[in-house]
């Protein structure tokens, strides 16, 4: 009888030597791999510094944040260390990383509070949120703005309210205001929006509440006359003629040529466009 071949029983031992020898060599070869050179070793705060503003000025925003991150990491106590922190806000904010930035500026806002450039702080805070949410390219997009959480509108809003509080002769300051004037007027358009659509699905009273808490938040508002015409039709629909009556009475004496008068609440465009 022939039997089994002996070149297959030894296969079992042959693989396993020739796993360890394809082991180690693995680990030869590791061990003979160059280490990765850090080539700001040894670099002063300044040199790190002017690499960083030098990457801002090419715009190769990684390539500052890696290197304010490596000089705080490595100077936290000196005199760039603060600058750095500072400046981190604003290169993270052009890396779109603006959640990084927002902690950037809370981060310097909290440590130094009494530092002469903490205005900025608060005004690049409002930035991020203003361009995050309600920026020019949120309105000139296709994208409903009440599908967006408001909430970044409210924390720009914020912070420009505190910036504009504090330091009033702040250089950034005049425009923190315009922002807003811009911000009131988008987030009362959106409780507007929010009302009008409340009125198409027939849901007058939460249209009416809507729309009196947009008044009663945002008076300035140039929405509010559509908010006012909201609760003149809203009261109307539900049969409540004394407050129609009432609501319709302040509609006339603050806007007595208002085309809602004659188009009603029908929009030709969508009411988040600018033109």
């Amino acid at each position: 009888m022939v039997r089994s071949l002996p070149a297959f029983q030894s296969f079992p031992a042959l693989f396993r030597v020739l796993m360890a020898v394809f082991i180690a060599a693995f680990i030869a070869g590791c061990g003979s791999m160059p280490a990765q050179i850090d080539e700001t070793a040894g670099w002063s705060a300044g040199k790190l510094y002017g690499e960083a503003k030098d990457a801002q000025a090419d715009g190769n925003w990684d390539k500052a944040a890696k290197m304010l991150e490596k000089l705080e990491a490595r100077f936290p106590y000196g005199r760039y260390a603060q600058q750095a922190q500072l400046e981190m806000g604003f290169v993270y904010w052009k890396n779109n990383e603006p959640g990084s930035a927002l902690a950037a500026c809370d981060r310097f806002i909290k440590l130094h509070p009494s530092h002469p450039a903490v205005d900025y702080a608060y005004y690049l805070k409002g930035l991020v949120n203003f361009n995050e949410d309600l920026g020019l390219t949120a309105y000139v997009s296709t994208q409903d703005p009440t599908e967006r959480d408001p909430k970044a509108a409210r924390e720009a809003f914020d912070a420009f309210k505190e910036l504009v509080t504090r330091f009033p002769n702040s250089k950034y300051t005049p425009d923190a205001k315009l922002r807003m004037n811009y911000l009131i007027n988008a987030m009362a358009s959106l409780e507007v929006h929010v009302a009008r659509y409340y009125v198409k699905r027939g849901a007058y009273i939460a249209a009416a509440n809507r729309a009196q808490f947009a008044i009663l938040t945002y008076p300035q508002a140039p929405a509010i006359e559509e908010a006012m015409f909201i609760m003149v039709t809203a009261y109307d629909k539900m049969g409540m003629n004394d407050l129609r009556d009432d609501a319709d009475r302040v509609m006339k004496k603050n806007f007595p040529t208002s085309r809602f008068y004659k188009d009603g609440l029908t929009r030709k465009t969508a009411w988040w466009h600018l033109w």
